[in-house]
């Protein structure tokens, strides 16, 4: 049986409480919101009307367009508005306020699963919340998990060089990014990479820092306990080492 070596992945984080953050932000006022909102949604329907219009299909157009806008600044508005509501509710204990503003930045900076920053909520190597204000905390927050699943991928791709079954596998586990299966899926399939290229820079790897033979470096990139790449990929690589 060939043994194949297997590489570490990266899990979120357990860093004693480290966060990506040096203080709290100041807090928006919604009113101001809503009036820059405003004052956005009619500074595009004015230059929008600016120009001369030489048909009346022409008119109907800008006039979809100026309402599409505006509808989806009104969304915006309201969001935000409903965010520094909650924030500002004095109904809503402090330690709940925190654990949402932590997880925000988790999932806008860091790309982390639904799972992954609950866990990281909660750790007592990571931020020490109960549980109940970091499930408050992952209730309240909004954010595009389908979207940060396909940011970890990338990561792994660029970086990495892993293979596409790879990267699913590690977005997946429970020793790694912690995502679903669904969140995953979507994430690999949305994922523009050169796996031909993934699995060339692995192979290279390979030969320069443990100078493995093409048919081992081939073993290794093929591998369930390994790389993962398929065997065409893999074939690509070998052919294109020096």
């Amino acid at each position: 049986m060939k043994k194949s070596i297997t590489q570490s992945t990266t899990t979120p984080l357990e860093n004693g409480g480290t966060s990506p953050e040096s203080g709290k932000k100041p807090k928006k006022k919604t009113g101001c919101l809503i009036a820059i909102a405003i004052v956005i949604v009619i500074g595009i329907i004015g230059s929008m009307g600016g120009g001369s219009s030489s048909s009346t299909n022409s008119d109907e157009t800008e006039s979809s367009s100026a309402a599409a806008i505006t509808e989806s600044v009104d969304s915006q508005t309201t969001a935000i508005a409903e965010s520094t509501a909650a924030q500002e509710d004095p109904d809503i204990p402090t330690e709940y306020k925190s654990a949402l503003a932590k997880a925000k930045i988790y999932s806008d900076h860091m790309y982390m699963s639904k799972a992954g920053i609950y866990d990281q909520l909660v750790s007592e190597y990571g931020e020490k919340f109960t549980p109940e204000a970091a499930q408050y905390a992952i209730d309240n927050l909004e954010a595009d998990w389908n979207a940060n699943a396909l940011e970890k991928a990338k990561t792994y791709s660029d970086s990495m060089h892993m293979s596409k079954a790879g990267i699913y596998d590690q977005l997946i586990s429970e020793y790694g990014e912690k995502f679903t299966a669904e969140e995953a899926q979507y994430a690999v399939d949305n994922l523009n990479a050169d796996w031909n290229a993934n699995a060339l820079a692995k192979a290279k790897s390979y030969q320069e820092t443990m100078n493995m033979s093409p048919a081992a470096i081939h073993d290794q990139l093929t591998s369930e306990y390994g790389e993962k790449f398929t065997a065409e990929e893999a074939d690509y690589a070998i052919a294109h080492l020096e």
